[in-house]
């Protein structure tokens, strides 16, 4: 895979411990930063649900 990933905006300047994303093949991609070989591919359904319910706590 040779993907090019992104880090949140709230990652800061130093950018430790972030999340990043990266879009493969038509599927998100969504890692954390300090473990980078472990890589979530959710169903886009599933992470659409997850946005919502995350923006609804705010």
């Amino acid at each position: 895979m040779s993907e090019q990933w992104q880090k949140s905006s709230f990652s800061g300047v130093e950018g430790a411990n972030c999340i990043e994303l990266a879009h493969h093949q038509g599927r998100i991609l969504i890692r954390e930063s300090d473990t980078p070989a472990d890589v979530l591919t959710p169903v886009p359904e599933g992470l659409l649900a997850l946005i919502h319910h995350l923006r609804s706590e705010s």
